[in-house]
């Protein structure tokens, strides 16, 4: 079975049966029974055209729910004298749908949630575990999600804001996941950047760019995490790099910085390192001040006492962060590395066993565990 394939072909379907009249709650309903019927039965007998059979078989499924309500009667007449679904067309729907996804009246959480269900494909499980809550609790938010979507018309333009944020955590999810969305998150913010004049779209396309050249050395073959220091620069994608960076300064000339650009800025200064040594840590602080005036987010704080902390030294980065709310997610991490930095290794090697227990993945667990292990090797100081 290619999930890659069927992944690919449900935008395609969830826009047919709504621009036919479907809910968008129950065309998502109906492309996720035909999903299992799919898993069932292309093993044996694949279908020659993949999206025409998941169309055709949603939109049977959609229909047999309507008839299952009495309440809903004259609508069955009227739907029952529809001529038979022909082959799918071609249109990618999967822009237009974020875009119904990103409904103002949804929060960005609930919009990212009910994307990644809808649109890419992702189990509850998946997406719980992506937020770090419990299943049953994102199953109320997309459930929530879906009825408040319900009566927006296909058609409607969402908000740019919100569907760019969609697409980063998208390529977030896929970057570091058990699912691979980047791929499919970088084409669809071309595509964004091809529709619309706006540098924000740019600054979000650079820095995926940017992000996705490293991905090679993120990790071993055996799966291990690679601390960007101890990547082997020669795995990059120059290539990718060169138009990450052309399309950021092409933002920037703008002189309309949003934060998808200050972040690009940041990726691209450690792109342009030869080595670590080289990395222009001075000006890295500084892009962390501008996206920290522009988000107040406590999460560019973190990273600006890291940034810090290499370009002043580990005291500097530690009386940053002592600024900053330790049940942050990675402050006990970045309390880890700075200690270390300071030559502490004792409290390092505690504060990384302490971030290894709240790790949200089981390579990060490992990768903290590893360096917990290491410094405990040494003569304590």
């Amino acid at each position: 079975m290619d999930e890659v394939l069927l992944r690919s072909v449900v935008p395609t379907a969830i826009g047919v049966l709504v621009r036919r009249g479907a809910p968008f709650a129950a065309a998502e309903d109906a492309v996720q029974e035909a999903l299992v019927e799919a898993v069932r039965t292309w093993p044996g007998h694949p279908p020659r055209d993949p999206r025409a059979w998941l169309v055709t078989v949603a939109w049977r499924r959609h229909l047999d729910a309507v008839r299952a309500e009495a309440s809903r009667q004259r609508r069955e007449l009227l739907v029952e004298e529809q001529p038979a679904p022909g082959p799918a067309t071609a249109v990618d729907d999967t822009l237009q749908l974020y875009f119904l996804c990103a409904h103002p009246a949804l929060s960005p959480s609930s919009a990212v949630a009910l994307t990644l269900r809808a649109v890419d494909g992702l189990t509850t499980r998946q997406i719980a575990q992506a937020y770090l809550v419990p299943e049953a609790t994102m199953a109320q938010r997309i459930s929530r999600a879906k009825r408040t979507v319900a009566g927006v018309r296909f058609d409607r333009p969402g908000s740019l804001a919100t569907v760019l944020r969609v697409l980063y955590l998208v390529f977030n999810e896929g970057y570091s996941g058990d699912v691979d969305l980047a791929a499919e998150a970088i084409r669809l913010t071309r595509q964004l950047a091809a529709r619309t004049d706006d540098e924000e779209v740019r600054g979000l396309l650079a820095l995926m760019l940017l992000h996705h050249a490293r991905r090679p050395a993120r990790t071993t073959p055996e799966g291990r995490l690679v601390p960007l220091a101890e990547q082997d620069r020669g795995l990059w994608d120059t290539r990718m790099i060169a138009e990450g960076v052309a399309v950021l300064q092409a933002a920037l000339a703008r002189d309309r910085l949003g934060e998808y650009q200050a972040q690009a800025a940041v990726a691209a200064l450690h792109a342009d390192a030869r080595s670590p040594e080289e990395t222009d840590w001075a000006q890295i602080v500084e892009w962390y001040d501008e996206l920290v005036r522009l988000t107040g987010s406590p999460v560019a704080r973190l990273n600006r006492a890291v940034a810090l902390g290499e370009a002043t030294g580990a005291q500097a980065g530690l009386a940053d962060l002592a600024q900053l709310d330790p049940a942050l997610p990675r402050w006990t991490a970045v309390a880890a590395h700075l200690h270390e930095r300071a030559g502490e290794t004792a409290t390092a090697a505690r504060l990384y066993a302490e971030a290894a227990r709240a790790a949200p993945s089981l390579a990060e667990r490992e990768h903290l565990l590893r360096q917990a292990a290491r410094l405990n090797a040494r003569p304590s100081t």
